[in-house]
């Protein structure tokens, strides 16, 4: 993607306009941020409690029988919000979806096996292990440098 800036005094507040060829994934995402619309906010609830969440803290985030729910340290929460609305209001540099049920935060990752063919197995701090389904494999491999 290529970023332009252009200084014109007749501009009384800033004018932005995104030149290409089709509506790609990346200009969405670009407009969704530029735009704001969406909350930042995470909230989840455990023991009968509200808590609003640490994006910082999260490890990961699956959905299981019809629930979603966020793993942190100090816990597991019931999310009230599907995935698709989460990985929106996430930073998508530090959280990315490894299958249609699960996403994780990258910054929290001990490591990435890739001996098992067609898959990768994901090890995260808490010593939880994972998949990423063969769906979303090449999109990790992209975001590794692979």
């Amino acid at each position: 993607m290529q970023v332009e800036v252009k200084i014109d005094s007749s501009y009384t507040e800033p004018k932005i306009i995104i030149l290409a060829s089709a509506v790609t994934e990346e200009v969405q995402e670009v407009v969704k941020k530029l735009s704001g619309d969406v909350p930042r906010i995470i909230s989840g609830s455990r023991n009968d409690k509200v808590e609003v969440l640490d994006q910082a803290e999260l490890i990961r985030i699956y959905a299981n029988s019809g629930k979603v729910f966020a793993v942190t340290e100090k816990g597991e929460y019931t999310i009230r919000l599907r995935l698709y609305e989460l990985e929106e209001r996430l930073d998508a540099n530090q959280f990315v979806r490894i299958s249609n049920s699960e996403i994780i935060n990258l910054k929290k990752v001990s490591n990435f096996d890739l001996s098992f063919s067609g898959t990768i197995c994901v090890k995260l701090e808490n010593k939880t292990v994972t998949y990423v389904s063969r769906r979303y494999v090449s999109k990790i491999k992209r975001i590794l440098g692979l």
